[in-house]
């Protein structure tokens, strides 16, 4: 058998499981999540209100961690020292 023809082959028969695999998801109601995981119908609806409220906090805690890594990084006295720092380590070698 030719290696072309294999090749053609083999991506004919991904791309038929592909388009039967779509069609599957679509009669069946299943969805796919920011990740590309498959959600099936009757977990694709409204979380209950403690895992809500859960994911709220967890949220807010990451803004207030992502506002110190943003303070740290915008601070002006911090990179001009750690670059004087790496230049004296350069300086001795």
């Amino acid at each position: 058998m030719n290696w072309p023809l294999a090749v053609i082959i083999i991506v004919a028969i991904v791309a038929i499981s592909e388009v039967l695999k779509a069609k599957h998801r679509g009669q069946n109601g299943i969805t796919m999540d920011w990740l590309g995981g498959e959600v099936p119908p009757d977990h694709a609806s409204k979380l209950p209100p403690a895992a809500s409220a859960e994911l709220q906090a967890e949220v807010e805690a990451l803004r207030e961690r992502v506002k110190v890594l943003e303070r740290i990084v915008t601070d002006d006295a911090r990179p001009r020292a750690l670059a004087s720092e790496i230049e004296s380590l350069r300086d001795k070698d």
